[in-house]
Formats: C-alpha cells, structure tokens, sequence
C-alpha cells in the first residue's frame, strides 16, 4: 500500500497536496449483491436473502433512507438522488472528525492524481492564501512558465483574476480561472510593494519543478525541495550528484513550507544519506509496527536541515531521519507535527477517499504527531517577515545562518 503524508490541501495553481493509493476493485455492497461474500447472500432474482449480520449493518443507514424519503417529497425542488449521496458520504468520513481523513468526488480524485503529476494547463503559480489576513501570496513561480517569463515573483500578492478580486475565500474559484486551455489569454493583476502589475498571460502546460539545486559557496551545495511528489527523488539525486561532482563537502537541504507527499520519496532520499537501518516505522491500531529501512551505500557529506513551522508529514520523515542517522543539523523553528499517515483508496464509481491509518515515529522512536521536529538551531524570522525569499538569497537569515553552520561543520 502506497501511503501519503501530508499537510494539507493548499488553494493553488500547482500541487501542493500529495497522496498515496491503495484501490480497491470493488465496494462491499456490490460484492454481497451479486453473491460473493462467503455464501451468506442468495440471489433468487426479486429478492435477495442476506446474513443476519448484514441485515443488522444495513439497519444503521435506515436514517438516511428516511432523510431521503423526506427530502425527495417536500424539497421545493427537485433533487437527484446522485448527488444525495455524494454529500452522505462526505458526511460519513466527516463523522470520523479527522481533517485528513475525507472523500473525493470522482472529479475530485482525477483531479488529485493531475495534480500528483505535476502537469496542469495554467499560468504556472502556487499561491499561499491567509485567512487572518484575507491576502493570497505567490510562494512559487514554476520555471520556465506564463508567469515566470512575465516576471512574476515569489512574494507578489494576487489581487484581481479577471474582473474578479481575490481573497482567501474565492481563491479557489480565481485558480480556477487561471487554469484552462494551453493558448488562451488571462488577465492578471499583481501588488508588489503597493503598485499594481497587470498582465496578460497565456496558459501553457505546466510542468511542476520540484527540486531547485545551487552552490551557496564553496564546497557547500544547496537543494529546495518543495513537495514529495512526481520525479521528485529522481530530480533530487540528480542534483546531489551534480553538486557533489562540483565539489560539494556538504549540503543544505531545505524543506520550509513543504507540506509532505509520498512516502516513497521520503524513503529514497533518506536512503541517499544513511547505511543499512531503520528511516521511521509505522503504529497501526492495533499496536502492530511496519518499519522502513535504508540500505549500505551513502553519499558521504555534512547535512544541514532546514525547517519551519509549514514542514509537515513527509519533511517531517526525512528530517527526523536524517537527524537521528545521518549527524543532521536542523535548523530554523519547530516543524508542523503532522505525524500520521493516511491512505487513499479508490472506490468503484472512479471516486475516492482518504483516511488516516497509523502513526509514525523517528527511527530513534521519537513521536513526531502534535509534536514536530525540535531544531537543533533556532532561528526565528524577524517580526512581520514571512519568509518570501528569491531562491538562494542569503539576505534569508534561516538560510545565512545554516550556510554559517555548514562551514563551521566542514572546519572541524
């Protein structure tokens, strides 16, 4: 089973919530009814004799049968019973009162697994929206994108799609606007430092860059991996090769504002930098542990982490690993603490949904869950800075201060 850690769904233009999959052929009510549990159901063409187990489970959805008896009689208009049920099983997954574990649409999860791919047809932006400021911050511009040749930037506000303005509560509906078919035109208007930038972008395919990769300095190499998703281990051990062939002694990973992806990636990167052992393991219910191991064969190098408080899930994976195997120093503020695992499994009718499994732990047993990451550094933003720096810029004190550290790790 594939499994996700994740943050959370960001209201953006490219990906920001990464999932795993574990499908199932087939919900259990369409095996019982054509007579595939066991021998306990019977099919005699009008009438169908079941267990009296099943008939007990099927006497606790007896409620929503009379909701809908109910609301087809005396709503004022007519409602299909389709989408009746796509809200009951919303609301089902609701009841478990677990913000990560919910449903899909059918829409919704084809849309999930695009997304997971990194390629969308937009302007190529990623947008932070804040609903204590009502603001929606560009925090990426996708290389080589409508955007970027435009000379949109890291830290300009959105401010109008359209005809329409934009805040934290219609974001979603202007991302929705931004997307659409590669060619056609789209007026956008920016804030940057007060001033309005307008322009008009043409939508293109985009492909999502997940891992950007520099020297910051001598024999110090540095890589930004945004998400765990797509390419992203590939692309990551291309860079760290790269940057060690350049001479690298040591490296800056940072994983600020990465909302966490697939545990495979987590897995693939924390393997470049440990011999044989353990990377985290798994809790389940029922007590029972499932451990992730490395394998012999590491890239010997110094390592610097870097954190924040937006660092959730699979970041969490990889540093904690990283800290407790490979002599990482973390530096920055305490990390999300998103310590559980969830899996997304696909139902029959192409919808889907997405529930929480286990908790996981640090190969040294610590619990990451509410918790986070304690930086071995700590290194606050100044007040009223929310970090939207350009890649690299060492005006970024989190960043300075970790290239300080890297040198004084690669003198001793």
């Amino acid at each position: 089973m594939r499994k996700r850690f994740s943050l959370m769904l960001t209201l953006a233009l490219a990906v920001c919530l990464l999932c795993g999959c574990a499908y199932l052929p087939l919900s259990g009510m369409e095996n019982m009814l054509s007579g595939k549990n066991d021998g306990q159901v019977t099919d005699n063409g009008d009438t169908v004799t079941i267990s009296k187990e099943q008939y007990e489970k099927y006497q606790q959805f007896d409620k929503l049968l009379e909701i809908m008896d109910i609301v087809g009689e005396n709503y004022y208009q007519d409602v299909e019973t389709d989408d009746l049920m796509e809200g009951a099983a919303q609301g089902l997954l609701y009841g478990v009162g677990d913000p990560y574990t919910f449903y899909y649409t059918a829409e919704d999860f084809a849309e999930m697994w695009e997304e997971d791919e990194g390629e969308y047809a937009g302007i190529g932006i990623q947008i932070s929206a804040s609903y204590l400021t009502n603001i929606c911050t560009v925090s990426r511009v996708f290389d080589n994108g409508p955007a970027c040749e435009a000379g949109v930037l890291k830290g300009d506000v959105l401010y109008k799609v359209e005809d329409m303005y934009v805040d934290a509560y219609n974001l979603q509906e202007a991302v929705d606007i931004m997307r659409g078919i590669p060619g056609t035109d789209v007026n956008v208007v920016f804030l940057r430092g007060g001033e309005e930038l307008s322009f008009t972008l043409t939508r293109a395919n985009i492909s999502v860059n997940r891992v950007e990769s520099t020297m910051l300095d001598e024999g110090v190499g540095y890589i930004y991996l945004y998400d765990f998703a797509g390419d992203c281990a590939v692309k990551f051990e291309s860079a760290l090769n790269d940057l060690v062939a350049g001479g690298a002694k040591g490296i800056i990973i940072d994983l600020r504002d990465n909302p966490g992806g697939w545990t495979a990636d987590a897995e693939s990167i924390a393997d470049l930098f440990m011999d044989k052992g353990v990377i985290y393991y798994l809790e389940y219910r029922d007590g029972q542990r499932e451990y992730a191991y490395s394998k012999n064969g590491k890239t010997d190098v110094q390592l610097v982490v870097l954190m924040n408080q937006y660092s959730a899930s699979s970041s969490e994976i990889l540093c904690g690993a990283l800290k407790d195997r490979a002599g990482a120093t973390v530096v920055g503020v305490q990390s999300y603490g998103k310590g559980i695992v969830q899996a997304v499994i696909g139902l029959s009718d192409q919808s889907g949904m997405q529930v929480t499994i286990a908790q996981y732990f640090t190969p040294s047993g610590n619990k990451v869950h509410q918790v986070g990451i304690t930086p071995d550094v700590e290194v606050q933003l100044p007040e009223g800075d929310i970090g939207m720096y350009q890649f690299g810029d060492l005006s970024d004190p989190q960043l300075s201060r970790a290239l300080e550290i890297m040198k004084e790790k690669l003198a001793k």
